[in-house]
């Protein structure tokens, strides 16, 4: 299919041949025929995109600063190099849309394929042939809305959020100051609503414009004297501001036309210095108004599918939604007089030609429509030209799932320069960053379904790089594809995923006829991304105490760093947590230097204190040869600070590992320090997982290894949550 996208890091704004996406639980696939560019927040993309990379810096301060801090953390070059990565990443464009559901994942209730629908939501409703959009975020479509309307339901939910927040009553004096097309919608829906509505804009044809709606409207030289006429001196009951401006004009004038205690909404992008002096006088309530309405940048509520009660909030997002489709069906808001472009979805980057100014030409509804059913591309695949890459029957022939920030960053460029891989196929559910990828890389084919990477008989080894919750699952129908396996940690966010595994790894799954042959394994061989302990600074460790007469102490102290509440990774069913989610790579190191993993555990947490969810931990493992080893995980530090750092005490030796940039030992009174760049081990685990599945030998990480570190981090929560020592 097409998708328009536009390139961070160069700014350009391209149309490419993307997989059609594959909808996930909760979530429809929608065949798009209209959807609305947004001159406000999309433009603000492409010339943010546009700027030079001193352009961008001066524009964000905030991402220098958290640029300079992991600088001194992890160093110049790890940094520039996640930084290039960071901006190379395609950003699909648009947020609103309208077209016909044509698949359904999963436990979507409330709508059948074939329904017409208006699509809303960043990432979600773009600008593409096909969307997969969460069930929230789908409104049904009366038959006399067309599309080319209903694409403008998010934008007038905009309008509408802040047109509730203003809470008008019926007769009330509004005036909104700004009339593109976010201040067209808002002064259509209040008139609606039954208040006396006065227009203000900088643009003689704007005014003639909410005129031919049946509307009042004047411009900014006569809106101090319009508006006491209007208002009977009396000022206005609310203001909302639709301007997008740097100027603070308009909160001044406002102020100014403003009642005594009235409220001032503002929804589009100007300056907020508000002069205190009128604003004080008036006592005047000011509000920013926040997207679509309540269920933005929820979650539970834009992906989980889960609503709000009504008893409680009265107009969430899709509702609002709902209510602006209302409005067009009974044609109380009128959006054709308002369109002034159309462009095919081929054509899309002449759009932002358009609203970025490049073409001269007054614009303000702006439309990009879709290809007939017959010409439109339905393939979940995307073949690329073939990429001369050293292949052989003995050759690992991957294929990936997953296509995020750590596959770009981290573990695909280690895989490109290894030439142990051919690189077969790469998924993502959305499919776009599956194409990203599989351009970038020189993957064959890219996909929006996984079943095509694991059946795919060109493929013997799978790679699994997507969310936690999916990696169990993922694992278990990879091995019994007879496929060999990496997956990124955790192996298993629970011990339901957990036993699943174990099973698929030790049943016998040969012909009843050759029960009483020897027992072999069918499957391939799996390996976690415990990279940790593949580290040239590890493996020195490593064999300082390979011959130790005694039991070690061990002492593991990381710097893990602040994450919101509500990023995916504190979900206990998405992510798992901390501990299980990103813990677990330091169990498994102190399990490599001990040579078993621990058999029990005690763990003990700061107060979470509404900030944190169990990411301030300390754990005391215990170990069958009575070795001890601690595991201090906080976020509560500065992240300017190095992140891990490694305590060992054991025969007399004294070792210390500081961020995988230095090994220190001290034994006998003689210091002995290795330094390198940056080093965690992504390298050597792959030309080991290489090396196993060409020479047929044991996997790089012993089994015993990998589930017991799993479970260990399992008994950590347990431990923490009943506040007792757990055996493992």
């Amino acid at each position: 299919m097409k998708q328009l996208l536009q390139n961070i890091k160069n700014g350009n704004t391209i149309v490419e041949d993307v997989p059609v996406p594959t909808p996930r639980e909760g979530m429809a696939l929608v065949k798009v025929y209209a959807s609305l560019v947004s001159a406000g927040t999309e433009r603000m993309v492409v010339e943010f995109a546009e700027k030079s990379y001193l352009g961008k810096a001066r524009s964000r301060p905030d991402l220098v600063r958290q640029t300079l801090d992991k600088a001194k953390r992890e160093g110049i070059v790890p940094t520039v190099q996640a930084v290039f990565n960071r901006l190379d990443q395609p950003m699909a464009l648009g947020y609103s849309s309208a077209g016909v559901i044509v698949a359904l994942g999963k436990n979507v209730q409330g709508f059948k394929v074939g329904q017409r629908v208006a699509c809303a939501g960043g990432g979600y409703a773009t600008h593409a042939e096909y969307n997969v959009v969460p069930r929230n975020l789908l409104t049904p479509l009366p038959k006399n809305v067309d599309f080319e309307s209903a694409a403008f339901t998010t934008l007038g939910a905009i309008a509408l959020h802040g047109f509730r927040l203003a809470e008008p009553q019926l007769g009330e004096n509004v005036a909104v100051i700004g009339l593109g097309l976010l201040g067209l919608l808002t002064i259509q829906m209040a008139a609606a609503a039954g208040c006396n509505v006065l227009g203000i804009d900088l643009d003689p044809k704007r005014i003639k414009l909410a005129t031919s709606l049946g509307l009042e409207a004047v411009t900014r030289p006569q809106a101090e004297s319009a508006s006491q006429a209007f208002t009977a001196n009396r000022g206005f009951d609310a203001v909302i501001i639709c301007a997008d401006t740097p100027s603070n004009d308009p909160v001044e004038l406002a102020g100014i036309i403003a009642r005594d205690r009235a409220k001032v909404v503002a929804t589009g992008a100007v300056g907020l210095n508000i002069p205190r002096k009128i604003y004080y006088e008036k006592e005047i309530s000011f509000i920013n108004s926040r997207s679509y309405g309540p269920g933005r940048y929820d979650a539970n509520y834009e992906e989980n599918g889960i609503d709000y009660p009504i008893g409680y909030i009265r107009w969430t997002e899709g509702r609002n939604f709902q209510s602006v489709v209302d409005l067009l069906a009974s044609s109380k808001l009128q959006v054709a007089s308002l369109i002034t472009h159309r462009f095919p979805i081929a054509e899309g980057a002449q759009a932002y030609e358009v609203i970025t100014g490049k073409k001269k030409e007054v614009f303000l509804g702006v439309l990009l429509t879709y290809a007939s059913d017959e010409k439109r591309e339905t393939s979940n695949k995307v073949v690329f030209p073939l990429v001369t890459r050293n292949s052989s029957l003995n050759s690992v022939k991957l294929g990936v799932l997953g296509a995020g920030l750590y596959a770009n960053a981290t573990l695909l460029p280690v895989i490109k320069n290894n030439k142990d891989f051919e690189l077969v196929g790469i998924a993502s559910s959305g499919g776009l960053h599956a194409q990203h990828s599989g351009k970038k890389f020189g993957f064959q084919y890219a996909t929006s379904s996984e079943d095509e990477i694991i059946n795919d008989p060109k493929v013997n080894t799978v790679a699994i790089l997507t969310r936690h919750d999916s990696h169990a699952d993922l694992v278990v129908k990879a091995l019994k594809a007879g496929k060999h396996v990496f997956v990124e940690k955790p192996l298993a966010i629970n011990e339901q995923g957990l036993k699943k595994v174990i099973q698929v790894l030790t049943e016998d799954r040969r012909p009843k006829t050759a029960k009483n042959s020897p027992p072999s394994i069918v499957h391939g061989l799996l390996t976690v991304g415990f990279n940790r302990r593949f580290s040239p600074l590890a493996q020195s460790l490593k064999s300082s105490i390979v011959n130790r007469q005694s039991s070690i102490y061990v002492h593991y102290r990381v710097n893990a760093g602040y994450i919101p509440l509500n990023h995916w990774t504190q979900d206990p069913n998405l992510g798992g947590g901390r501990i299980i989610g990103e813990a677990c790579h330091f169990i498994d190191l102190i399990s490599f230097l001990v040579g078993a993993p621990p058999d029990s555990v005690a763990a003990h947490a700061l107060p979470d204190s509404g900030k944190y969810r169990e990411d301030n931990v300390s754990m005391t493992f215990t170990f069958p040869d009575g070795s001890i080893g601690i595991v201090d995980y906080l976020a509560n530090g500065d992240k300017s600070h190095p992140k891990e750092r490694l305590e060992v005490f054991c025969d007399g030796l004294i070792a210390v590992l500081d961020d995988y940039v230095s090994l220190t030992t001290i034994k006998d009174g003689k210091k002995n320090v290795e330094s390198m760049a940056q080093d965690k081990g992504w390298k050597n685990e792959m030309a080991a997982f290489a090396k196993s599945i060409r020479e047929g030998g044991e996997p790089p990480i012993p089994y015993e290894h990998l589930i017991g570190v799993t479970k260990s981090t399992f008994a950590a929560v347990e431990s923490l949550r009943k506040g007792v020592m757990v055996k493992i």
